[in-house]
């Protein structure tokens, strides 16, 4: 419960020197190569801060180029013929992604309130959204694992982006793990600390030296070092389209490593007339607000059938009113701050835009007179489709309502995006639903739901939201290399 989340929180903390495999408050956190932690070759860190209150929380070493170099040595070795890991059986693989998923559980308070520390999500969905989905995850993955025998890809480097650091480590790990590859995890510079300690569990579920490397660093250096690299196999990306385009163009330039990206969405919500209202304005409210906006999934552009347009507002703005924002350590918090002052600014800035092109500011708007990068939970109506809110992928708290008359017009409307990862569509007609879902140009579709999301079905993209899956059986083949072996038998005369 809620309840017994919050004293087991308090009482994590008053613990905390002998729950840390390492002093999170000291001079700095070291990177994770082979098993050891150390301090970067350049010896340089940056710091760390809570989006909360703009207060830093510690630093952190650094990778680089040379870094990056280590690692990949580090991860090679470990993948090389006779290694301990290519040696092992899948089911003692499978074994110890089951270890490592009992441990995050065991630590599962603690680390959801680093990563709300850390990243400013509010710490009760953490804990039973994030948390969970990271252990469901590495124990699908550690069922596969058993009876099934999968054709190693080699290295992998993944990056795990910011806005669910937890989930999207075990994303990439999970399936990287289970088909017997070696990995270099980077986190985003923006929340690297639940990754480092994931590192600590790593070590301590038993996994050999080098086969999980993690380099906390910036994508101009640590980053664009993976991509170019000639020993790397494959990069999972999860985050921007314009750095995936980057990650992809240094791939094809390199060694045309495989790559598979999970990139930006701009999501269309069809509400029609005939929809449970009710359920329909709380679950688009929740597709756009759910972590302050910042997913790739959001429902950010909602199409309203014109006879429950008006009240389907209305109810839209009340709702955002009553939204709570504030600490992610209070349990009553539905909204935290953006993840930095940057993104703060640059969601201000969408919102300016919205106002100027003609759209109707229905609530919020602003900042919030709190510490930290916080904004009000804020309406548009009356959004046109050529506006810059209902074309490009805000990343923050912004609802766009627009109207549309016809299921003809709206699946046209609602194709006409550069990104294609998921749609959603209300209504009690399964004719209306399935004519909708089979003509949503989007890797997933919802029906009467949003943000439904299972580790058995398969998460990616159309167009430039990306290319290749995560999650399920699809995922765990991103991770493999198809071979054919043929052997001529001789028979031997007598």
């Amino acid at each position: 419960t809620p309840q017994r989340a919050m004293l087991d929180r308090q009482e994590s903390l008053s613990r905390f020197p002998e729950i840390l495999p390492y002093p999170l408050y000291n001079k700095s956190l070291e990177i994770f190569i082979n098993n050891e932690w150390q301090d970067s070759v350049s010896g340089k860190v940056f710091p760390v801060y809570n989006p909360a209150t703009g207060e830093q929380i510690c630093e952190v070493q650094e990778a680089d180029k040379a870094d990056v170099d280590k690692a990949v040595q580090a991860a090679r070795l470990a993948f090389s013929l006779g290694s301990v890991w290519r040696r092992m059986d899948a089911s003692e693989r499978g074994r110890l992604l089951s270890k490592l998923a009992d441990l995050v559980e065991r630590d599962s308070v603690y680390l959801a309130t680093i990563e709300s520390l850390d990243s400013g999500k509010p710490f009760l969905p953490t804990l039973f959204v994030d948390l969970q989905g990271t252990i469901k995850t590495l124990r699908y993955f550690a069922g596969y694992c058993v009876g099934c025998m999968m054709s190693f890809s080699g290295l992998c480097v993944c990056r795990a982006q910011w806005n669910f650091p937890l989930m999207m480590t075990a994303w990439k790990l999970g399936p990287a793990l289970a088909c017997g590859n070696t990995v270099v995890l980077k986190p985003a510079e923006q929340t690297p600390l639940t990754c480092l300690y994931i590192a600590a569990l790593i070590k301590e579920a038993g996994f050999p030296p080098g086969v999980i490397n993690i380099l906390p660093g910036f994508g101009p250096t640590a980053g664009a070092a993976i991509a170019s690299h000639m020993g790397i196999d494959k990069v999972a990306f999860t985050g921007s389209t314009e750095v995936g385009k980057l990650i992809q163009e240094a791939a094809g330039k390199s060694n045309l490593k495989r790559v598979t990206l999970e990139l930006g969405g701009k999501n269309p919500n069809i509400i029609f007339a005939d929809a449970d209202l009710d359920l329909a304005v709380e679950q688009a409210h929740q597709g756009v607000f759910f972590n302050a906006g910042q997913c790739c999934t959001a429902g950010s552009r909602i199409y309203v059938e014109e006879p429950i347009y008006d009240e389907f507002v209305r109810r839209s703005v009340e709702r955002a009113k009553r939204r709570i924002v504030g600490s992610p350590f209070d349990p009553t918090t539905e909204q935290g701050p953006q993840i930095s002052c940057e993104q703060q600014n640059r969601v201000l800035e969408f919102i300016q835009s919205g106002i100027s092109e003609g759209a109707k500011l229905e609530c919020g708007g602003k900042a919030l007179g709190l510490k930290g990068f916080f904004i009000e939970p804020t309406v548009f109506s009356n959004v046109r489709d050529d506006m810059r809110i209902a074309r490009e992928e805000i990343f923050g708290p912004v609802q766009q309502i627009m109207k549309f008359k016809t299921i003809e017009e709206v699946i046209e409307r609602a194709n006409n995006s550069d990104y294609g990862l998921v749609a959603a569509v209300f209504t009690n007609d399964i004719n209306k639903a399935m004519t909708i879902s089979t003509a949503m140009q989007a890797g997933t579709v919802w029906i009467n739901c949003f943000n439904a999301l299972s580790t058995q079905c398969p998460f990616g993209g159309y167009k430039m939201s990306g290319n290749g899956r995560e999650l399920g059986e699809n995922g765990l083949k991103e991770y493999s290399e198809v071979k054919t072996i043929t052997m001529k038998m001789v028979a031997k005369n007598s």
